[in-house]
């Protein structure tokens, strides 16, 4: 029976495989590091926000909402629901880490879990010889995450040297913020039910005449997990 351990060959393939991942991560936290400095954040900040959350798409919600004067437990609430996904991804990948406990400590696997990661990992690991998987997917995990800081870094410092020497390429930044939502959105319209997508933008758009932007984007978050759920439990009832 092959014992689990963390070997150099398999951290260097889960560092080659994570490649992929690491492409797409890299210009998305490049703009994330640009829009934090935009929205007021000091580089250093801006780097430490990739370095300690490490969220994605949440931490863009971090800054709008920061920016928008959103209190501490608004923000910590948002970005906790926008991640309670991860509470399910965290024992599928357990089951396919090898045999016997794992060798990296429980709180490193769950902080450098991503969705990409995750997908990845479920494709693959099962694939690999068990003694090899704990060290390849620390290979993946570092690939992915040193990706998204070195962007951030890059972001970050070049966000501040073009606020510094130019006013109106400060000016320019303050599209970052509204395009990359909107890119994300579109990518929601094809992978979520439109119904869903259109009730959480028609909840917001609602709660914005009666509250302030960070309340309207809980209530729009809240009635888009609502209404998932719901369409969910009609189509497994359904089966």
């Amino acid at each position: 029976m092959s014992t689990p351990a963390i070997t150099r060959p398999a951290v260097v393939q889960g560092l080659t495989h994570s490649l992929s991942i690491a492409l797409g991560y890299f210009p998305v936290a490049f703009s994330f590091g640009l829009m934090a400095i935009q929205a007021g954040f000091s580089p250093l900040l801006a780097i430490m926000t990739s370095v300690v959350v490490y969220a994605g798409a949440a931490q863009f919600v971090l800054v709008a909402l920061a920016a928008a004067g959103a209190g501490p437990f608004s923000i910590i609430g948002t970005i906790l629901l926008m991640n309670v996904r991860h509470l399910f991804y965290g024992p599928s990948i357990l089951d396919k880490l090898g045999q016997g406990a794992p060798l990296l400590p429980a709180p490193l696997l769950a902080f450098w879990l991503t969705d990409e990661v995750y997908a990845a990992s479920v494709s693959r690991l099962g694939s690999m010889a068990p003694a090899d998987r704990q060290g390849w997917y620390l290979g993946m995990q570092l690939g992915a995450y040193t990706s998204w800081v070195g962007g951030t870094v890059l972001g970050a410092l070049l966000g501040q040297q073009l606020g510094q020497q130019s006013a109106w390429l400060n000016q320019t930044l303050d599209f970052v913020l509204p395009s990359l939502f909107m890119a994300l959105l579109l990518e929601m319209f094809r992978h979520a039910r439109l119904q869903v997508t259109l009730g959480a933008m028609l909840s917001t758009a609602l709660l914005l005449w009666l509250l302030p932007a960070h309340y309207a984007m809980l209530g729009g978050l809240a009635a888009g997990a609502l209404l998932g759920a719901l369409y969910t439990g009609r189509a497994h009832g359904a089966r």
